[in-house]
């Protein structure tokens, strides 16, 4: 088999490592989105630290019952020892170095316990300056160290016992063992004082130890699956409710009002269900009255303004009549005349957006698209708009790139919404000039009407789209406008998937953009012109219409 080659193995590195941030990221939002995993998780830990705690004070207690246990039987045992050792010696005929140096082997051999629960050594005493000596006799196999402190304890007390844990080699296994050393003088004749040290391997009191600890984790382990159980039940039986309620809550933001939260018993969590489920038949109950109140609002729009059509053609035929008719009138009657005639045509053009709103109202409305190129609507809207800027002294300028800008559109809606910005524009304009930008991206066409007059003040430019909405209540409209042009102009840009945003500084102007996808209800993923006019605009090409 061939080893795989510096880019296989690469690839499989960052395959890895992409899988393991995937299953990061899962793990992470299902961290976030479930609350059990969290009170569990967190139930546990707190359980595990608390178990831990607990089992290592445990531990050391009866780590330190243990060791003080070894060291009493030590002590008493060794003492007798050394009595029956001293007695030995005391009652011995021996008196060369030869035969004390046998005596002493004996005596240490005989002292160590055949099955290593007990080992002996017999030194020189510190400060025993004789000129005959013995050799030192230690235990075979065992690496025992006395500590200085100890040697020099038990010279400084020869009456007295001296204990001190030490650690030493297990013959056994080799490994590090704890021992209680416990030393005392014995006298021998000819040579003077020798220091015997029993040592007691605390083997015995390590397996308990090792027992006890395994006890410790074995129960750590399930006390933490118990508790991590226990907090499980009882999460599910605290978020299960929750958990009801915010799926009845999205139920009920979908539409379902008749949805309800099951609730049985009389508990904190049973209140919660019955007040929810009361919250939401109160709102139901609102709902049904203001969709029942929209529902007659509505209908009643749209039959006045049915119902106005007769009477209204009536009146401007009579009206029409008296117009044609104003010139053989007195001065006063004349200009009456020409005053009835406007505002007939401004109540028939309020009809119309009132019958058109109420068919947005109703949902009816609806659109037929075809092709456009968009340049061709801001130049008619432009051309129909110059008498109106002629008469208020705003110049209309077009900016429009020489390609066409294709959109699947209905040109009468908007062609309405040009119309709006535009007439808007030049009636806020105070005189000065105004520019209509189009331009288009991969994926939307956008126009914007920029004005340099009273502009919008903070927090208007959310309010504008609104029915009968006027920045300044105390302006007079000039030019017969319903103040419903740019409420029917949403609706006509949220008909076709778009945008229709504006922006505004008092003082500086105003700028409203549309902006359309190419393809109907294909996404908008940016506008190809700025909503705020100050941040700069596109290199386009001046087009005259």
């Amino acid at each position: 088999m061939s080893d795989p080659r510096p880019g296989e193995a690469s690839g499989e590195i960052s395959g890895g490592a992409g899988r393991a941030g995937r299953v990061g990221r899962a793990a992470l939002a299902y961290w976030r989105r479930s609350l059990s995993a969290r009170v569990v998780a967190t139930t546990m830990v707190l359980g595990l630290v608390m178990t831990v705690a607990i089992g290592s004070y445990l531990y050391n207690r009866v780590a330190t019952g243990l060791v003080a246990d070894a060291e009493r039987v030590a002590t008493a045992e060794a003492l007798r020892l050394h009595r029956e050792t001293q007695s030995q010696v005391d009652h011995t005929d021996k008196a060369s170095v030869a035969d004390l140096q046998q005596l002493a082997e004996q005596l240490v051999q005989s002292l160590a316990g055949g099955d290593g629960s007990r080992y002996a050594a017999l030194v020189r005493s510190v400060g025993n300056t004789n000129t005959q000596q013995l050799s030192a006799v230690m235990p075979r196999g065992v690496g025992i160290v006395v500590p200085e402190e100890l040697r020099q304890a038990v010279a400084a007390n020869p009456d007295v016992q001296q204990t001190q844990v030490v650690s030493l080699v297990d013959p056994g296994t080799g490994a590090p063992l704890s021992a209680v050393v416990v030393g005392q003088q014995v006298s021998f004749p000819v040579v003077g004082e020798y220091s015997l040290y029993l040592v007691y391997p605390m083997s015995r009191e390590r397996d308990t130890l090792s027992v006890i600890a395994r006890t410790f984790g074995l129960g750590a382990a399930l006390i933490v699956l118990l508790v991590g159980a226990i907090a499980w039940a009882v999460s599910r039986l605290v978020v299960r409710p929750v958990r009801q309620a915010a799926g009845v809550a999205e139920q009920l933001a979908a539409g379902h009002l008749e949805e309800r939260m099951p609730t049985k018993g009389e508990d904190d969590l049973a209140r919660l269900g019955k007040s929810f489920n009361e919250m939401a038949a109160g709102l139901q109950e609102q709902i049904v009255r203001l969709e029942q109140l929209s529902t007659l609002q509505q209908q009643f729009v749209s039959d006045v303004s049915h119902e106005l059509r007769t009477p209204l053609t009536t009146i401007r035929m009579a009206a029409d009549l008296i117009h044609d008719s104003r010139t053989a009138f007195d001065p006063a009657v004349s200009r009456s005349a020409e005053l009835l005639h406007a505002e007939l045509d401004r109540f028939e053009a309020l009809l119309s957006d009132l019958l058109e709103i109420s068919r947005y109202d109703a949902g009816a409305a609806d659109i037929d698209v075809e092709p456009t190129d968009v340049r061709s609507l801001v130049a008619r809207v432009v051309a129909a708009a110059a008498p109106l800027a002629q008469r208020r002294g705003s110049p209309v300028d077009v900016v429009a790139p020489p390609q066409p800008c294709i959109a699947d559109v209905e040109s009468r809606r908007i062609e309405r919404i040009l119309r709006n910005l535009v007439v808007n524009a030049i009636e806020h304009g105070e005189g000065r000039p105004i520019v209509v930008t189009v331009a288009g991206n991969d994926s939307a066409v956008a126009v914007s009407v920029r004005d340099h007059g009273v502009g919008l003040r903070p927090g208007d430019s959310a309010k504008v789209f609104n029915r009968f909405w006027r920045g300044d209540p105390a302006r007079a409209r000039t030019t017969g406008g319903t103040g419903l042009g740019l409420a029917i102009s949403l609706q006509d840009a949220r008909l076709h998937h778009g945008w229709l945003q504006a922006w505004g500084d008092p003082g500086v102007g105003s700028c409203f953009r549309l902006t359309v996808p190419r393809s109907l209800r294909a996404p908008i993923e940016a506008s190809p012109l700025p909503l705020n006019p100050t941040v700069g605009l596109p290199v386009t090409v001046d087009v005259s219409p």
